[in-house]
């Protein structure tokens, strides 16, 4: 397993530097000019200069890069244009609400999900089956950003039980972390159900069957070792998705994460923190995807990484 674990962080390093690249390179291409943007453009030429010179851009983009790179080995992620504050402090700040929003968000997903998609497959055809299929049907096609203004309608406007926006109680954590959840959970309920009915049908099972074993002692025992395989690599995509990809849901509740200061990043084209974000993002997902494949020799220990 360690020697598993040290290959896959060796390969890690190559494709950070090939995002770091692309990165910088998608980021210096977007249009839009930070300094006119940070400035104003009535801002005249001689400053336009002067402050162009300071910051580097007339520098080949080779060497932007290479000053750019020394500064992330180093752990330094530079100064924000517009805020005039360390990236590195700020992210380490906004960090803890998006992994808090991202873990409360997975915890209604799994809860809900595994539960709906297990019964579903259980009493497959039944009423409850058919009710649950298009339940996650209708959650999987709404967009974030309504549920969750339809939520924050009910629940904040009209009863007055919950905050519109904000942060800080478990209160604000309540109606982002749902809205963000939700969809996770039907996509994981259906995944679940699939991967289910497909174990059901095999030989083991079966065999179970024919020895007079209670279905649900079936399902638990012998057919979830082997169903959550595929859904812990559904859940781990999804973990990581949600990571990097709760920008809408941040922008509705107001919430100071990491994907509302990727949007002030991008309006702002502030270059330094548009890099180190999405720098961010990929490793968490990297981590994710290697945390997902050693969890499945604890699911089930017939797995095992030589």
């Amino acid at each position: 397993m360690a020697r598993y674990i040290f290959s896959r962080v060796l390969v890690i390093i190559p494709i950070l530097l090939i995002v770091s690249v692309l990165s910088f390179l998608f980021v210096h291409l977007t249009p839009g000019d930070p300094i006119r943007i940070m400035y104003g453009a009535d801002m005249d030429m001689a400053t336009y200069a002067k402050v162009k010179e300071k910051l580097g851009f007339n520098d080949p983009i080779y060497v932007q890069y290479g000053r750019y790179l020394s500064q992330i080995l180093s752990g330094d992620f530079g100064v924000s244009y517009k805020t005039k504050t360390n990236v590195s402090e700020e992210i380490g700040r906004r960090l803890l609400y998006t992994l808090g929003l991202t873990f409360a968000s997975m915890f209604w997903a799994l809860v809900i999900g595994l539960i709906v998609g297990i019964y579903s497959a259980a009493k497959r055809k039944s009423l409850w089956d058919r009710v649950g299929i298009i339940a996650t049907t209708t959650i999987i096609s709404i967009p974030e950003f309504w549920f969750g203004l339809m939520l924050m309608q009910v629940f904040a406007v009209q009863l007055g039980w919950l905050p519109t926006s904000g942060s800080g109680t478990f209160a604000h954590l309540l109606l982002p972390s749902i809205t963000l959840g939700f969809g996770v959970a039907a996509i994981i309920a259906r995944f679940t159900r699939s991967s289910v009915l497909e174990v059901l049908q095999e030989d083991f099972v079966r065999t179970a069957r024919a020895k007079g074993q209670r279905e649900s002692v079936i399902i638990w025992t012998h057919v979830l070792r082997n169903a959550l395989i595929p859904v812990i690599t559904m859940t781990g995509l999804q973990f990581g998705f949600l990571l990097g990809g709760a920008v809408v849901v941040e922008q509705v509740f107001s919430w100071p994460g990491l994907g509302s200061y990727l949007i002030d990043s991008v309006l702002a084209r502030d270059y330094p923190a548009m890099q180190a974000l999405i720098l961010l993002f990929s490793v968490q997902f990297l981590i994710v995807n290697l945390l997902v494949d050693i969890s499945y020799s604890l699911v089930n220990p017939q797995i095992r990484y030589e």
